[in-house]
């Protein structure tokens, strides 16, 4: 599996540059198997009138939901949305659908339940999961199980699978190896590498953001990003559909 090292100073130089500032400090974000995305990414450059509609779904809690503070729900500023331009400026020929099959309060043991129902249904190209900060109330041996569950649905149905480690909670010490948040995250990278699926690893980079500074300025409330965390979150995510031979190219150049 091949890892694609981010710099935080080049890879989000306006949006990480512009607001914390964290030069040349490098993390390992991005983790997919060789070409993994290869098909999607020709797809999204084919013109009408031989393209098709390429679907991405997201499923988890209320973080892909939109859910800021106060039940107060974001929806368009989520990074599911964000993605979904940040994918239009750079392929604006092909037809992207976002879809959110997503739940406040839900933890992956009650989504895997919906995945062949509410899920596939939706004919996913792309599957992005993110569960793991409600998957603390059920621990790491149920979630392992529903999460493999789900993982194996994708697959077999044809859809590529993108794993999501979880964004902060306040409330726990991002630093500490003992975390929940930390044992559920290295969970989810073995799971990644056993099934040879994406891995978008947002825990290690809020935690290497936070050996800089305080992390509150990204949260909306304890458990929840806010809008620049939203944003953070979606340039990563950007990165899988970067075209290898493209890297320096404007969007409206591909």
């Amino acid at each position: 599996m091949n890892r694609l090292k981010l710099t935080y100073g080049s890879v989000l130089i306006c949006l990480v540059g512009c607001f914390i500032g964290l030069g040349t400090a490098n993390a390992q974000l991005v983790m997919t198997p060789d070409n993994y995305l290869g098909p999607i990414k020709s797809e999204l450059q084919v013109k009408w009138p031989k393209n098709r509609t390429i679907n991405l779904v997201f499923h988890g809690h209320s973080v892909p939901s939109g859910y800021l503070t106060r039940g107060i729900v974001n929806t368009l500023q989520s990074y599911p949305y964000l993605l979904l331009k940040k994918v239009k400026d750079r392929y604006p020929f092909a037809v992207v659908n976002t879809i959110t099959t997503s739940i406040g309060g839900e933890q992956s043991q009650k989504g895997a339940k919906r995945v062949k129902k509410e899920v596939l249904v939706h004919r996913p190209d792309v599957l992005f999961i993110d569960y793991a900060l409600n998957d603390r109330s059920i621990g790491l041996e149920r979630s392992k199980v529903a999460w493999e569950k789900m993982i194996r649905k994708a697959k077999a149905y044809g859809t590529k699978v993108i794993l999501m480690t979880p964004t902060p909670d306040l409330k726990e010490n991002i630093q500490s190896p003992d975390a929940e948040l930390a044992k559920h995250s290295q969970q989810i990278r073995e799971m990644a590498k056993k099934y040879e699926v994406g891995l978008v690893d947002n825990y290690a980079m809020f935690k290497e953001m936070a050996g800089n500074q305080s992390l509150e300025k990204w949260m909306a409330q304890n458990n929840h990003i806010n809008t620049l965390g939203h944003e953070l979150v979606a340039e990563t995510l950007l990165t899988l559909f970067w075209e290898e031979d493209s890297s320096n190219k404007e969007p409206n150049d591909l």
